[in-house]
């Protein structure tokens, strides 16, 4: 296991309950660091990686904010051990790497993010720890029960597309305007579910948001 964070963006094999997990950091180039924050990635059956434009694009905005990024291959995964696990083999490889982030940084914020099914995981994960913010970006409301999220209280921002071809934007739409706990809702006009010519505006947004709530 990694014994230290490190500072510069690297690329190992961390220990999970399934075997290794593939695992990616990225350090902010100012010298404070603010905290740290998990990104997970989209559905591990439809290719979903931890190199997704919209993953990595998220790993920038918290860079630019000051936060470390770690970024990791659900099971199954590019170098990632094991198989699909049906949500909860995943929420247990996003708890290996809270693990030993909080080993190896117990001074930090701990930050959650997510894509699509990562935004699912992510989300099961912060009404358990509450971290210090959560981003969700197109959560797949029509796959997952989002409504049971009712413990979520730290600021939330979900960012959704209006030509969404994979998760209907009027059902995302319906479940944020009634959301099961307080949460800002971006909506983008004509932007498709991967963000297609618009990710340096989906940036812009999650790094206005972060610099608000920070």
């Amino acid at each position: 296991m990694i014994e230290n964070f490190p500072e510069k963006k690297t690329h190992f094999l961390l220990p999970g309950p399934a075997g290794d997990l593939e695992v990616m950091t990225t350090f902010p180039e100012a010298a404070e660091l603010k905290g740290v924050s998990i990104i997970c990635h989209p559905d591990p059956r439809q290719e979903g990686a931890m190199h997704n434009k919209v993953v990595t694009i998220l790993s920038q905005a918290f860079n630019h904010a000051q936060l470390a990024t770690v970024r990791f291959n659900f099971r199954g995964v590019g170098a990632s051990a094991g198989t699909y696990g049906d949500t909860v083999g995943e929420l247990a490889d996003l708890q290996a790497v809270l693990a030993w982030v909080k080993t190896v940084l117990p001074a930090q914020d701990i930050w959650l993010a997510g894509f699509s099914f990562g935004s699912y995981i992510s989300a099961l994960a912060a009404q358990k720890i509450q971290p210090r913010g959560l981003i969700s970006i197109a959560p797949p409301v029509n796959h997952y029960d989002f409504n049971q999220f009712t413990d979520i209280t730290c600021p939330w921002l979900v960012i959704q597309g209006d030509q969404d071809e994979v998760v209907p934007f009027g059902q995302v739409q319906t479940w944020a305007t009634k959301p099961p706990s307080p949460l800002k809702f971006i909506v983008m006009q004509d932007v498709s579910h991967f963000f297609h010519g618009r990710l340096i505006e989906l940036r812009e947004h999650i790094e206005s948001w972060l610099q608000e709530v920070m």
